[in-house]
């Protein structure tokens, strides 16, 4: 796996480092999600975040081996609602998806758009499935879990051990997508 990428948004002008192996690289299907992307679609120039599967792409990383290295000042974060546990932040200057932070966690899930399509990391896994409409078949390339699987808690409390049990705050990110 990779030892360390250097990732950011379609602009440049936010970049990041990302270092060692990700925790899971998912699919996620949650309406949750879905319902993310519906609004990022409205932005000016946003980038198409949905794959064949009705899926957000996501890679998991440990916050203490993401490294953001310019541009903390274009990121506004988004809730759905005001109560939301989860955050989704966008970098401004070009309307690109950055992370998924849930209030409390010690991991980061980053869009998989900001990796070249040669260089995102394999998916292993899609959850949430019990969320996607009626359709075709998904296909059998990785596990279709209906929700969060014990797999995929085990992982995250792996990293969470790795990390001495700490959950870093990511105080940089000021502003709010506006409404």
């Amino acid at each position: 796996m990779t030892q360390s990428s250097s990732l950011g948004c379609a602009c440049g002008e936010v970049s990041l480092r990302v270092e060692k192996a990700p925790i899971i690289s998912a699919e996620c299907c949650c309406d949750s999600c879905r319902a993310a992307v519906a609004r990022f679609r409205t932005l000016p120039a946003s980038r198409l975040l949905l794959g064949p599967r009705d899926a957000s792409r996501f890679v998991l990383y440990r916050k203490d081996r993401v490294h953001f290295l310019q541009g903390t000042d274009r990121l506004a974060e988004f809730r759905l609602t005001p109560e939301s546990k989860t955050r989704r932040v966008v970098a401004t200057c070009c309307n690109t998806p950055v992370f998924l932070e849930f209030q409390n966690g010690h991991w980061l899930s980053l869009y998989g758009g900001l990796w070249a399509d040669a260089t995102l990391p394999p998916l292993e896994l899609r959850t949430m499935t019990s969320d996607l409409p009626p359709g075709p078949a998904l296909p059998t390339d990785v596990p279709n879990s209906r929700h969060q699987s014990v797999a995929f808690f085990i992982k995250l409390l792996g990293a969470w051990v790795g990390m001495g049990f700490r959950s870093p705050k990511l105080t940089f990110v000021k502003a709010e997508l506006p409404r």
